[in-house]
């Protein structure tokens, strides 16, 4: 079988430093799969060592910021900027999403949410992609959580947190145009914070349940700003007791 690893993704760890170690260490304890940091060889490798906290920072730095890996390989990933960089820039590679990895694993001890109703928030950044999609959707339902759909889900969705409503950073539009710049128009222009807030809290006013569930941390920060209670389907399958107290 082809060489499988995963990416942490810089931008997920800096901000659920705690969470990513977990999924980490699950992936290498599970599967066996070698880890790296970054999607993109020599980025910012000083700049998200010093963000991270200081109980973490030796750590982090001792997982290998990037590496090569051969045609056939399948990347493992957890950010869809990740996902969709290494669509365009290596082709050779084969992508899988850690919610796809995790359904592999029979032996996986799902938390029970005792059959809560929570919405389920599609990614814009990952709206084609169904596989990883239906594996969310499964996950939940192993959990034992009652799935509320929105109106503008999977391919329909247009959501991705307030991050679209920002200049992006310069490097997603040089490494995968196809998604951030054709496939992106009329997005990422410059907004007030003001305008955001009201943009978010006005995707939220559509959202019923009190508990919303996104598989994407940008995602996750427009929810929140916009009043909701947003989960990262990494915390309700790794960090249970944080959700269920």
């Amino acid at each position: 079988m082809a060489e499988r690893f995963f990416v942490a993704g810089c931008v997920f760890s800096e901000g659920e430093p705690e969470l990513s170690r977990k999924v980490q260490v699950y992936v290498k304890d599970r599967f066996s799969l070698p880890v790296i940091r970054c999607c993109v060889a020599k980025y910012k490798v000083q700049e998200f060592e010093e963000r991270m906290p200081e109980w973490y920072r030796d750590e982090w730095k001792s997982v290998k910021h990037y590496e090569d890996f051969p045609t056939g390989s399948t990347m493992v990933s957890i950010c869809h900027n990740c996902s969709a960089i290494f669509e365009e820039r290596h082709p050779e590679i084969r992508r899988q999403s850690i919610w796809e990895l995790i359904l592999e694993d029979d032996s996986f001890p799902y938390p029970n949410y005792h059959g809560e109703s929570m919405t389920v928030q599609d990614c814009w950044r990952s709206k084609e992609n169904c596989a990883e999609q239906d594996a969310v959707r499964e996950l939940m339902r192993r959990m034992n959580i009652n799935i509320v759909e929105l109106d503008e889900n999977r391919e329909h969705t247009k959501f991705c947190g307030y991050s679209l409503y920002q200049p992006q950073p310069p490097r997603n539009a040089k490494l995968a145009p196809k998604r951030f710049v054709d496939g992106a128009k009329g997005l990422f222009a410059e907004h007030t914070e003001e305008e955001k807030k009201r943009l978010m809290v006005e995707h939220c006013s559509q959202i019923f349940t009190d508990k919303v569930v996104a598989y994407c941390h940008y995602c996750i920060r427009g929810l929140n700003l916009g009043g909701k209670q947003g989960i990262h389907l990494a915390r309700l399958l790794f960090e249970p007791e944080n959700v269920l107290a």
